[in-house]
């Protein structure tokens, strides 16, 4: 490390420290942005991506989970037909009127599975058991959407869709991307809640037999159940979430809020690396009439932005840890997996080395007479 760099940073600290405000301001906004992308990305398929089965039986021409249409439940017992299935279960994902104690009126996506296999069931329950849910009229929801929905604690008794419905459990971090939470329950009981006749179903979930070929499974059943989409999870994952990211324009506007972050990043850091550069612009210029390389000077401003940006992104990122912590009790979840923090990292650095290139390009220039003049 050239000592000129250390030196010209620790020179002037109030320049420093503005310029340690704009790589930290930079490094959270991106954080906030990207990790409400993640969030949202994870939010909207959670529900699919957390079902434990191999492929979705969805209506002709569905795009994504919320807008499943009903059919007949005969469509299932062809599936438990067919050659292959380990295990196939009605599934229901579908919108509810929620009343609470107050009165007022809330929407809520009624999910309805069985309740012994398990399958499309709610995860990390954090009071009340599952099979609670057998009893009738019991629901499990998020702890997240108690003061929303009018609940405070289990045996709660709320309406839903002018049905009675009584709080047995509650879970921890099932999200919904659209602002209606989940609300688990028993398929029977989701079938009253949601209005859907007897013998009908919106989704079939299906489990193959081990050492099953799931593509040609999938053809197989496709060829036999009519009007139907056969879907591994993974695809039907990523149709729901480009759907609601992408489709809508929601992530589209996160990822440019992003890109926005980083701008402002570049703009304030290169404007303080090229003010600090002219306050030495002489010093550079008695470097290059003493022989300096330009490729030493390279070395010295680079430096000066690469040790700016890594105690700029660890300010940052402790900043951001607590705006990330903070999130898990609201209703947009901001999440910050370690490979964001690496590519938020090599994204700091690449900012403050391109906000540098501004400065090379004017001491290289440099006339070295200059330090002769007056």
């Amino acid at each position: 490390m050239p000592p000129l760099a250390r030196r010209n940073l620790l020179h002037d600290k109030v320049r420093l420290a503005v310029t340690l405000t704009g790589i930290v301001f930079a490094v959270v906004l991106i954080v906030v942005e990207l990790g409400l992308f993640v969030g949202f990305t994870v939010t909207t398929s959670s529900i699919i991506d957390k079902s434990n089965v191999d492929l979705w039986i969805v209506s002709r021409r569905t795009p994504y989970i919320e807008q499943g249409n009903a059919f007949s439940e005969r469509k299932f017992y062809q599936v438990l037909g067919t050659a292959g299935v380990a295990s196939a279960e009605k599934y229901i994902v579908h919108w509810a009127q929620w009343k609470t104690p107050q009165g007022a009126q809330e929407s809520v996506q009624v999910v309805g599975f069985n309740t012994h296999t398990r399958l499309g069931g709610p995860w990390n329950l954090v009071a009340g058991r599952l099979e609670d849910l057998r009893t009738p009229d019991a629901i499990i929801m998020d702890e997240l959407y108690k003061e929303k929905l009018g609940v405070t604690r289990i045996g709660d008794i709320c309406e839903l869709a002018g049905r009675r419905a009584r709080v047995v459990g509650f879970t921890r971090g099932i999200r919904s991307f659209t602002t209606s939470p989940y609300v688990f329950t028993d398929f029977k009981n989701a079938q009253a809640y949601t209005g859907l006749p007897e013998d009908q179903t919106y989704f079939i979930l299906v489990r193959a037999k081990p050492g099953t070929d799931l593509p040609a499974l999938a053809r197989m059943l496709e060829s036999r159940v009519s009007d139907v989409d056969v879907l591994p999870t993974a695809k039907f994952s990523s149709m729901t979430r480009f759907y609601w990211m992408f489709t809508t324009g929601a992530g589209v506007a996160v990822l440019i809020a992003a890109v926005l972050g980083f701008i402002v990043g570049v703009v304030v850091v290169a404007q303080t690396i090229y003010a600090t550069t002219m306050d030495h612009i002489r010093e550079y210029g008695t470097l290059k009439a003493m022989g300096a390389a330009n490729s030493y000077i390279y070395r010295v401003v680079i430096t000066q932005a690469g040790i700016s940006s890594v105690v700029g992104y660890v300010l940052g990122m402790f900043v951001s840890i607590f705006i990330v912590r903070a999130s898990a009790s609201g209703g947009a979840a901001i999440l910050l997996p370690w490979q964001m923090a690496v590519v938020i990292f090599f994204l700091t650095l690449l900012m403050c080395v391109i906000a540098a290139i501004v400065s090379i390009n004017k001491v290289t220039n440099i006339d070295p007479a200059m330090v002769f003049k007056a």
